[in-house]
Formats: structure tokens, sequence, C-alpha cells
């Protein structure tokens, strides 16, 4: 009966899925957007097609997993390099910056340290996915400022694997004390290490092996055998799973069959994202989101103005034009995926205050709506800064 039951679920959350995805596409709107409404709907507040909590939590899980792993493959060294001064420069002082205001808008709002950390932690990262699909339906992804918001976007998701780690070590201990924290990193270092260095000796060739049978089943198969053991191995010594989905798929794209892995992931990825993104509305009920409108109308305004100041100062500070860096920070407007994961890690550890999690899905929803505007318009911004701007600064810039 239970396996009838998960089926169910699963059924409905795919059906809802499809319909989003015409409607949102004809609406010119990101899906990722969609598939969290869908999940609002269809959620145990509302329609309550879809009710059973360790169903949701088991879906949230995988799509986590998944979501995490195609990043990983994603992940680029080659790409990084070309962009590397600019990324290396704006994203960690971007990053720094968000932690720093989120920690106090969290303080502000009587939340305890540890929440206040998460909070800090999710509003600093910016969204792949949103600023990706954006700028290819704008047609703006070949456009220079595009390579160097792609270049950020990686450092970010390394930044933000670093950051997951650290907050799973101080959500266990509930103390973020400089000893708790030193040996959370000297255990992450270890566990890089490992994964890394064994995963780029064996993987590789393992893979080659498996590819000379010529079969696409197997090689998916093993693909998929890896992703999930090296993040059941990180579950086990006390990590994310996240974190071993997104090293191991990190792994394999630097292997020879980068690309072929590529396409043959991209269905599964594709579906376990939209389950992952899905299930995140799952988690939320509406009425929620409505007491806290105050609060998401605030953090939205902070995060938004807080991205575009530090990403726009880090590119100026990398050398680039003023006006370049302008369209940099306002395609790293919003909050994405990896806030999702790092807002799904407090919320099942329990460690995070009850308010947080619809407050950061509605922030998601607001700064996502105006991503294409903040693009569209980063232009006039950058006048109107510019003429503010007093005249030896300006000259500068």
């Amino acid at each position: 009966m239970h396996e009838v039951s998960f089926l169910q679920d699963l059924a409905v959350v795919m059906i809802a899925a499809g319909i989003v995805t015409v409607l949102f596409q004809r609406l010119k709107q990101p899906v990722v957007l969609g598939y969290i409404v869908a999940g609002i709907l269809i959620g145990p507040h509302l329609f309550k097609l879809v009710s059973g909590e360790d169903a949701i939590k088991s879906l949230a899980e995988l799509g986590m997993v998944f979501l995490m792993f195609s990043l990983g493959l994603e992940f680029n060294l080659r790409k990084l390099r070309r962009v590397a001064a600019t990324a290396l420069v704006a994203a960690p002082l971007a990053i720094l910056l968000m932690v720093f205001v989120g920690y106090q808008v969290g303080q502000l709002m009587g939340w305890s340290s540890v929440s206040s950390l998460f909070l800090g932690a999710i509003l600093s990262i910016a969204s792949t996915s949103v600023i990706v699909k954006v700028l290819r339906e704008m047609k703006r992804d070949r456009e220079p400022f595009a390579g160097l918001i792609y270049g950020i976007l990686i450092v970010e998701d390394l930044l933000g694997v670093g950051m997951i780690v650290l907050l799973t070590g101080i959500a266990s201990t509930g103390d973020l004390g400089l000893q708790s924290m030193a040996a959370s990193t000297g255990k992450l270092l270890v566990f890089l290490v490992v994964v890394l260095v064994g995963g780029l000796l064996l993987v590789p060739r393992l893979l080659n092996f498996v590819a000379r049978f010529e079969s696409n089943e197997r090689l998916l198969v093993a693909v998929l055998g890896l992703c999930f053991g090296t993040s059941l191995v990180a579950a086990k010594l006390g990590f994310s799973v996240a974190l071993g989905a997104f090293l191991v798929g990190a792994v394999m794209a630097e292997s020879a069959q980068s690309r072929r892995i590529e396409s043959l992931v991209e269905p599964v990825r594709d579906l376990f994202t939209a389950v992952f993104f899905v299930a995140i509305g799952l988690l939320v009920d509406p009425e929620l989101l409505w007491q806290h409108i105050v609060p998401i109308a605030g953090i939205s305004l902070v995060v938004m103005i807080g991205q575009i100041a530090g990403n726009t100062f880090g590119t100026v500070v990398a050398g680039h034009d003023f006006r370049t860096a302008v369209r940099v920070g306002t395609g790293l407007s919003q909050i994405g995926e990896f806030s999702f994961v790092i807002a799904t890690l407090g919320l099942t550890m329990g460690v995070t205050d009850p308010s947080l999690y619809p407050i950061v899905v509605g922030v998601a929803l607001v700064t996502t709506l105006f991503t294409p505007l903040w693009i569209h318009n980063a232009d006039r911004l950058a006048d109107v800064l510019l003429r503010a701007a007093p005249k030896p600064l300006a000259g500068h810039l």
C-alpha cells in the first residue's frame, strides 16, 4: 500500500510539473518558478493531492542529489580559467557581504545565531538555473558580461558547497565557535582530498572501461551508482548528501566521457530537478507566506540591492568598466537552488526558525520575478548611478 501511495504522489508531482512547464514557457517566466507554485498548489495545505510527509521528504532529498550532481557535472575548470580573475574577486566579496547582511537581518528578527547564519548563507548565492534560463530567453547568453556571470556562479557553487559542510557541522553541534568550525573545516578538507584525488585516479578509468561496451544503459547505471554511492558515503560521515553528489559530478566533469555522460544524464537531471523544486513548494504553507509578507518584501529588497551592489563592486575591483559590472550585478540579483538546499538542510536538521523556510521561498519567488526586469534595465541603472556619483568618482568608472 505504501508503494502505491508513493507512486501516486510521484505521478501527481510529474503531471503538475508537466503542466506548469508549458504554462510558464507561454508566460515567458522561469520554469523553476512554476515548479514551486505547482508544489504549493498540490501540497498538503491547498488541494492536498500530495500529503504524505515521508514521500515529500524523500522526493526533496532525491531531487537534491540529482540537482547537486548536475551542478558538479557542469563544473568546468576550463571555463573558470577564462574569467578567473573576476570570479575569484567578485564572488567572495559578494558572498561575504550577503552573509554578514543576512546574519544581521536574522538577529534583528530575533532569531538564534544558527538561524541567522543559515539566513546569511541562503541570501549569499545566486541561482544558476534561473540566470542561465533568463539570459538564454533574452538572447544575451553570448554577451561578454554573461561569461563573467557564469564564472562567478562557478566560484559561488564551490563556496556554497563549503558553506553547506560548515553549516552541517555547526547545526550538529549547535556551536558557532572557532574550535567547532576548525574541526568541521579539517574534516571537510580530508574528505575533499580523499574523494577528489581518489576520484580523479579511479573514476575516469572506470568510466572508460564501462564505455568500451558501447552501451548507454551500462554507462548511465555506472554513473548513477557512483553518484548515489558517494552521496551515501558523505551522509554516513556526517556530511550532506549534496556534497557527495556535487563532488562526484565534478570528478566526472574532468573525464574523457564527460560529454557523453552529460547527454545521458540530462533527461534524468531534468526529471529530478523538477521533482526537487516541486517538493520545495510542497513544504510551504501559503498562509505562512502571507503572514510573513513584510519580512519577505524587506529581505527581497535586501537581496536585490545587496547582490547588485556586491557583485558590481567586485567586478569593478577586478578591472571591468562600470556598465559591464552593473550588468553582472543585476544578473545575480536573486537566490535559487543552493539557497533551497541550505534551507532544506536547516529544516530537516531542525535547527532553524520555523518561519525561515516560507520566507526563503517567498524571497526566491520575488527575486526571480524581478531578475529579467533588472537585466533589461541594467544600462539605465548604470546611467542613473553614474549621474548621481561625484564627478571625480564617475570619471574613474
